[in-house]
Formats: structure tokens, sequence, C-alpha cells
């Protein structure tokens, strides 16, 4: 069926017709003054669409479509179930506070954020969704009542007070906007519109944090795990694949001796360097690898800029390793604009980096690579486990995995799939799994080669994703307590005990996003594996598929006949930011 695209565009357009704050992520700002209906009528509105769409693509013969066909029908119906899923089972809009905060600050902030339309435009936007938030926030403080075995979240309605505040930044940010246009004759005429409405938006916010307050928190109780049922569920959804909790901690069980394993042997070898007033711990003493790696830590975090200074060794360091991307042709180089700043308040308590990419529908415009400052009320001490844990070799690591050749170099090169489905429905597997597996292919092609300390800061970075996913399930599906996570974490995962503490609550206000790290990377790495071994039987080579090795840890294969990791990992970028499943069926060319 020819038309298969046209009716996938159709379907994507209707979807964030119904959902403007997701159009405005994906860069269609048709609906940028309007808030997603989030009313039982509006809930009940998504659900038949849902079903519709649903009939609609189950009719169509999958063995009439290309193969590309094929993918994007099962994408959007993945994406159908998932949010039929969301909508019915998991509902967050009825027991997570947190979710109506991060709704806003998303309906919000990209508004102001990016210059995609004229500033007067704009703000006409934000005018039009502060004028109406108040309406919002009583869908809010209806649906805030629980669900059927399910209460309100007493962790997530503490944590979204706190986090509330940064929405009105966000207002205050909107006047203050305008303000600065100065005589602009189109922010002139609109600004009186933005003033009445950011007063109106501050009252309904007041009124929200009251609810809150004194209505909504004495309800509420625990923590919002999901419990083993629904968490498995959601996991499904996640990974778009029939994927266990049970599997994903085996493999991370595996993976992290394996990984530990390598950080005690960099780190014997690094001993009389980093620690030179003290001999080596004996190898066979109790407790003796994890004093080593401890140690030689513990003289790499001391070397670390000051928390003002953060942001410009980012800076700095994304130039490096640009250059060394480009000396070695290990992948092509966007050249889309990229600002390393502070992250915005409302997203502080998810971590410590992230980043924010423009819609698919908007090239061109700024991506974020975002940088969580030292909160003001820390002590000292906390401020200086942070920057501990956040050292200059970390921070080096966190910028290849959230810019180059990471999150930035991958979904600067995703908006331009010509899938409108693959481009706009982005798969979190796939983006978190690429910038974990491609940072130790750069370490790979000879990055930090000469610096023992950046190689075993790697692998306590890559050691992080991997406890990351054995926590999530541990957290959601067997109850696990902060003393057993901070005990994984800090003496398993050789973390500071800053860094763990805000990964402890992430694990409770998050699921399933904590494990996708791990997984994709490992997704990322078995199809590495099958591509390297089609490639040397197709070679001259007459080991064939022997010649590609088994490594002790990720990675570090050596060179394999007839295998270039440009050609790979540009093969792997060209398809947008789909479900690993369906990347490998559109790579390996697999039924």
């Amino acid at each position: 069926m020819t038309e298969i695209p046209q009716l996938l565009d159709a379907f994507i357009h209707e979807l964030l017709a119904l959902d403007p704050v997701g159009a405005t992520a994906a860069g269609l700002h048709d609906h940028d003054a309007r808030w997603p209906d989030m009313t039982a009528a509006g809930r009940a509105e998504r659900l038949a669409f849902l079903d519709r769409w649903e009939a609609t693509l189950r009719a169509i013969d999958p063995a009439s479509l290309d193969a590309d066909g094929r993918v994007d029908r099962d994408l959007v119906l993945g994406e159908i179930a998932a949010r039929r899923f969301d909508e019915t089972e998991l509902g967050d809009d009825r027991w997570d506070p947190l979710a109506w905060v991060y709704l806003m600050g998303a309906g919000i902030f990209p508004l102001l954020a990016r210059d995609f339309a004229p500033l007067s435009e704009r703000l006409a936007s934000v005018a039009g969704r502060l004028e109406t938030l108040g309406g919002l926030l009583s869908s809010a403080e209806t649906s805030l009542v629980g669900m059927a075995g399910r209460p309100v979240s007493r962790f997530h309605a503490e944590v979204a007070l706190q986090q509330l505040p940064g929405i009105v930044d966000l207002v205050d940010e909107a006047e203050r906007t305008a303000l600065a246009a100065g005589a602009d004759p189109g922010v002139a005429a609109v600004r009186p519109r933005l003033t009445a409405s950011a007063a109106s938006a501050r009252r309904a916010l007041e009124r929200f944090r009251s609810h809150l307050e004194h209505v909504v928190l004495p309800a509420s109780e625990g923590e919002g795990r999901l419990g083993a049922d629904l968490f498995a569920r959601k996991l499904r959804h996640t990974f778009r694949s029939g994927i266990t909790p049970d599997e994903v901690r085996a493999r991370a069980t595996t993976e992290f001796a394996a990984a530990r394993a390598e950080m005690v042997r960099i780190a014997r070898d690094a001993w009389p360097t980093s620690v030179p007033d003290r001999p080596l711990p004996d190898p066979d003493a109790p407790g003796a690898d994890g004093e080593t790696v401890r140690g030689v830590l513990d003289a790499v975090a001391a070397d670390h800029p000051s928390g003002e200074a953060i942001l410009e060794f980012c800076r700095s360091e994304l130039a490096a390793i640009e250059d060394l991307v480009r000396s070695t042709d290990l992948v092509g180089l966007p050249e889309d604009p990229l600002a390393i700043e502070w992250t915005p308040v409302f997203l502080r308590s998810l971590a410590g980096a992230m980043f924010d990419a423009p819609g698919p529908l908007d090239v061109g415009q700024r991506s974020f690579y975002y940088v969580t400052p030292i909160p003001g009320d820390w002590t000292e001490a906390q401020a200086e486990s942070y920057l501990r844990e956040y050292n200059d070799r970390m921070l080096r690591l966190t910028t290849v995995h959230e810019a180059v050749p990471g999150h930035y170099l991958q979904l600067m090169h995703a908006i331009r799939c010509p899938s409108l489905p693959r481009a706009v429905l982005a798969s979190g597997v796939f983006a978190e799994g690429w910038a974990v597996y491609v940072t130790q292919v750069a370490i790979d092609a000879g990055y930090g080669a000469d610096d023992p300390a950046l190689l075993l800061t790697h692998w306590k970075y890559y050691l992080r994703a991997v406890a990351n996913a054995l926590l999530d399930v541990a957290v959601h599906v067997d109850g696990m307590s902060r003393e057993d996570a901070m005990r994984l974490m800090v003496e398993g995962a050789f973390q500071e005990e800053s860094e763990a503490a805000k990964k402890w609550d992430r694990a409770r206000l998050t699921s399933t996003q904590l494990s996708t790290y791990f997984v994709g990377s490992a997704e990322m790495w078995d199809l590495e594996r099958e591509v390297r071994r089609r490639r040397a039987v197709a070679s001259s080579d007459p080991r064939g598929a022997a010649a590609v090795g088994e490594p002790r840890v990720v990675g570090g294969f050596g060179a394999t006949p007839g295998f270039a990791y440009r050609e790979h990992l540009e093969e792997v970028l060209a398809h947008g930011t789909p479900p690993t499943p369906l990347l490998r069926r559109l790579v390996l060319g697999e039924a």
C-alpha cells in the first residue's frame, strides 16, 4: 500500500491535536495555546481515537506493505497499546501529582526557550495556556483522588509541592521576557493579555498548591511503587518487547559483576600513581577490591571544578570531544545549535544532567544540554559530595553521553528521518541505550586512552547504568529499602552519597525509565555483534563469524573484517528513534 505513509501521517497529526503539549514538543505549533483535555470526557475521546486507529491499522495486511511500512505500522500499533495502558491501567494523572507539574512545565517552557516563531506569537501562545491554566488545574484537583488499589502517592505529592514554584518561575519569566522586548510592536500588543493571564495563572497555581497541601497530601500514602504485576506490564510497553523484570535483573546482575571486575583491574594498575602514599591492599584480604577501587576513585574525585565553573568546563570539553570524533572519522557531526545551560527549576528533581532536543518538526532549533546546579540550601559537605561525583572525568563522560556522540548527535540525525512516526514517537530505550553504548564506542576509538583515571570513571559511569536497572526492578517489584538501595549504589557501584540519594528518589518517582540505559545499551551491543558477524561471514576471512570474539565486558571487539564503525553507526542513526526490536528489523532485515 503506497498510501501507508500518508495514513500514518494523518494518525500523527490527529494524535498531536489531542495532545497539544506533545505537539509543541514535536514541533507542530498549531496547538501551542491549548492544554490537553484532562477531564473524563477527554480521556474517553482519546480512548475512542485509539480504538478507531487500531481497527484501521489491523485491517491492513502487513504483506501488502514494504519493510519500512510494516515497521511503521507496528510502531504505531505499539504506541496505541502503550497509550491505552497509560490511560486505563497506569493512570499517572490520578495518583501522581508530580505528573501535573511536568505537564505544566512542558507546556510553557519550550514556548519561551526556542525561537521557532516571532516572540510575539510565542508569548500569545503562552498567554493562551496561562488563561486556561485554571481549568487544567481544576481537572487535576478532580483527578487526584487515586485509583482502585492505588492511592495518591505521598512522596510524589511532597516532591510536587517542592517543584511547583518552578512553574511560578516560568510564569514570571514569561513576563520578564515580554518586558525585555522593549518597544517590539508585536510584543507590546500582546503584553496586556500576557500580564492579565499571568496574574490569573498565579492565582490558579496558589489554589492548586493549597489543594495539594491541605487536601491531597493528608489523604495520600506511600511512595507510588508499582508492584510486580503493574511494573511488568509497563516494562513491556516501555521496551516494546516481551522482556520481563527477571530477565532485566539476570542480565544486569551478570554485567554488574563484569564491570566491577574491570574497575578492580584498572584500579590495581593505577594505585601506585593515584595513591602513592599507601600500599596496595592485599587482593586476598576481605573487602580489598572495594578498598582499592574506592581509594583510586577518591583521588580522582578530588580533581573537580567549582560549582560555578561546571558549565564552562562542559562547553570546553564538548569541543575536545568533537575533535576526537572528526580525527577518528567515527561518525558525522551535526551542525544544529546546542546550548549548555543550568537545568530549569521544575526539572531539577530528575537528574544531575539531561538533554532536551527540539521536536522533529523544529529542525534548526536549539538543543539544550542541562546540568543541575548545586542547590542553594545545601551544606558545604553536601556540595562537596556532589562535586566529587561530578568531577572532571565524570563531567567529560557526561558530556559524551548527553552531547557528542550521545543524545545530541543521535537526535539531530533522528529528526531528519523521513518517517514521521519514527521521528515523533521516539523510544527512550533507543535514546538512552544509544548514549550508554556510544560512550564505550568512543572509548574504543581512543577517547581517554592515555588517562587511566578517565577509564576507571567510565566503568563507574557504566556500572551506574547497570545499577539503575537493578534499582528500578528492586524498588518496584521487591519493595527495596533505602538502606539496601544505598548499599547497592555506594558500596557496590562506588557512587557518592549525594548522587545515590538523588537516584534513590528518582527510582521511586519514576518506573521502568531507569532500566532503559542498560537494557537499551545491551540491545545496541547485541545488534552490533550480529552486524559484525554478518560482515565477517561476507568477507574473505576464513574464520567467518568466529572472527568476532566475546569481550570480557562490553565493547573492545577490535577490528572485524568488513566492519567500519562510521558505516554501522550511521546506519543505526538513519532510522529515527524507533524501539530497538524494530531497529533490528530495519538494520538486519529480519522478519
